[in-house]
């Protein structure tokens, strides 16, 4: 379980750092932004109307008042105001009317607001009521009247508010629904988008190892992928054309070859056996072994040809690690101790993975004779496999010079030689053909630091 949840967290970390994460947080940034500005201004909105609504109403009930007083004194006014109160419990309204001395004369309020000055024009205070129990926000206009006396109207927005916050919930759900809704879409069209361009990148990768036959997958629709599709399989047609002409010319000038130098050899050997001058056999002794030195040469190049043409994808089967690294320390174990080099093998029992065990091995072998050649000064020599995440790595370490960082990319190329006069006996194909393995493997050959020494190292990875 703990291994599992840590593989879904490395997932979603993936997942955050890559485009296809990237565009969904922005596509769902931007509809936060979009949904939360339009909801908080309809919010805003409705709140302003509520309280608007309110003002307008208590303006009109003090402007009318006002008349009253005008046009029938403070007599007439008072009357009006009663008139207006007959229960003080069912009723918003809230009128107070105090003559010139400060008494009251009639309303619904206990006394006139000390904080409340002459003629404000709006103001939401809390107050009690004749005959209520708990203080309520009432929305007040007060003004002066001719003899001295003062008109306080108002209305209760204890409706208003919980109006506003049944509208505040509603608009706080629809947010929150709106986000869940963008998030799920959002992911959608991150996954369709995802799909689009991993199958890109797997028919990228089969034909990286030699899969030259696979093509991107078109639905005639015209979009921007389907362009893409088609703009990839033509350039996936053109390298196929090239690359089957350039492996027809190597392999028939390869073939070509070997025929010619299998008969300068035979020749050489026979020659050898006719002959008793010493000087002469020196000399066919050299030409024999220049001779063997280029059919290897030969039988190599064609062999990375046909690996990197993906021949022996099809012989793949699950082979026990350790067996084969055992079997290579016991055939390479005398070169080894007798190059004055100790062998550390160490691979985890029961590891099993599917390669081509022939193919393999011998780009393990290569390593194995590159550290025996190279790794002067150095007395050990480890072969090492294990598992990293899906991927199988074997390497090959030594404690000898090692090769700088800068030169790791020169020695992988074909007929690379970081020896420049060419002392040493080699052809420069033994990193090609390992790393040609390596990616008919789905992996790579890494060249590190073994501190010192150099490490070799083959990434292969399941067939998909």
């Amino acid at each position: 379980m703990a291994e599992a949840g840590a593989g879904a967290a490395a997932g979603w970390r993936g997942f955050a750092r890559s485009t296809i994460g990237r565009f969904v947080g922005l596509a769902f940034l931007c509809q936060f932004l979009v949904t939360g500005g339009v909801l908080l201004f309809v919010q805003q909105a409705s709140q302003r109307t509520v309280v608007a609504a309110d003002r307008d109403a208590v303006h009109d009930l003090r402007d009318e008042l006002l008349r009253v007083a005008r046009e029938r004194g403070a007599a007439g006014l008072r009357q009006d105001i009663e008139r207006r109160l007959p229960t003080v419990r069912s009723e918003r309204i809230v009128l107070l009317l105090t003559n010139a001395q400060g008494r009251i004369v009639a309303g619904n309020l206990g006394a006139w607001p000390t904080t409340i000055t002459d003629n404000t024009p709006w103001r939401t205070i809390e107050l009690y009521r004749i005959g209520g129990e708990q203080p309520e926000p009432i929305g007040v206009s007060t003004s002066r009247l001719p003899d001295g006396g003062r008109l306080l109207a108002g209305i209760v927005t204890s409706h208003s508010l919980q109006l506003t916050r049944i509208y505040e919930e509603a608009l706080t759900i629809a947010f929150l629904m709106s986000l869940l809704l963008t998030l799920i879409i959002a992911i959608l069209l991150g996954r369709v988008l995802a799909r689009q361009i991993s199958a890109i990148a797997d028919t990228a990768n089969a034909v990286a190892v030699g899969a030259f036959h696979r093509r991107v997958a078109t639905d005639g629709s015209g979009d921007a992928f389907d362009r893409l599709g088609l703009s990839i399989n033509a350039m996936l047609e053109r390298i196929d054309a090239l690359v089957s002409q350039l492996r027809m010319m190597t392999d028939g000038l390869a073939h070509d070859l070997k025929s010619p130098v299998t008969r300068l050899l035979s020749v050489v050997e026979q020659a050898s056996t006719q002959t008793r001058d010493d000087q002469a056999l020196d000399a066919l002794e050299k030409v024999h072994r220049e001779a063997q030195t280029l059919q290897g040469m030969l039988s190599t190049a064609l062999l990375i040809s046909r690996t990197e043409a993906g021949f022996g994808s099809d012989r793949m089967c699950d082979t026990a690690i350790a067996e084969l690294l055992e079997d290579l320390a016991e055939v390479y174990g005398p070169l080894i101790e007798d190059s004055g080099f100790t062998l550390h093998v160490a691979a985890p029992a029961g590891l099993a993975f599917p390669l081509h065990r022939e193919l393999v091995s011998q780009a393990i072998a290569n390593l194995i004779e590159n550290a025996l050649k190279y790794a002067e000064g150095g007395d050990r020599i480890a072969l090492e496999a294990a598992m990293d995440g899906d991927a199988l790595t074997i390497s090959v370490s030594d404690n000898g010079p090692g090769i700088p960082a800068d030169q790791h990319e020169a020695a992988m190329k074909r007929f690379g030689r970081l020896d420049p006069s060419r002392s040493k006996p080699g052809s420069g194909l033994g990193l090609s053909l390992v790393e040609a393995v390596a990616r008919l493997h789905h992996g790579a050959l890494l060249l590190g630091d073994a501190g010192p020494g150099l490490r070799a190292t083959l990434r292969l990875r399941r067939p998909a």
